[in-house]
């Protein structure tokens, strides 16, 4: 598939490309390298068990932190977009990601957005899904 060109001149559209192609090839330093200093990821958005208070994880070493707790103990992490919004250095996508890990596979439904820099560095990465759905939707694969 061709880009078009406004997802050319979206460092936001580029920067969550880069971040989804780390995650699905388990590159955990790739993906480190697609956050500013003090970027922020909020995976999900508000308390989780990934991140008890509800404030993100802030700056490279707790976005490390995060992966270690939050993807690194995955099998596999597919992103399936229906709908995606492009506005200045953001983009909002509206969809699921797919994570199988051992014999189960759960599915989070919502809005994942990206906001960049004009270095086309990720400064925040955004993930809008609800546990209680999140843990319902689990099945044997």
């Amino acid at each position: 598939m061709t880009a078009t060109q406004a997802e050319l001149e979206s460092p936001a559209h580029e920067a969550g490309r880069r971040s989804r192609a780390a995650v699905q090839a388990r590159d955990k330093e790739a993906w480190l390298a697609v956050f500013a200093d003090d970027a922020i990821v909020e995976d999900p958005v508000g308390p989780s068990p990934f991140d008890p208070e509800g404030k993100g994880h802030r700056g490279r070493d707790a976005i490390s932190d995060f992966w270690d707790k939050a993807i690194a103990s995955t099998d596999k992490i597919e992103f399936f977009f229906r709908d995606t919004y492009r506005c200045g250095n953001e983009e909002a996508n509206v969809g699921r990601v797919v994570i199988t890990t051992g014999e189960y596979q759960v599915t989070a439904e919502g809005v994942f957005t990206y906001k960049a820099n004009d270095a086309g560095q990720l400064v925040a990465l955004r993930a809008y899904w609800e546990m209680d759905r999140l843990t319902a939707s689990a099945q044997r694969v």
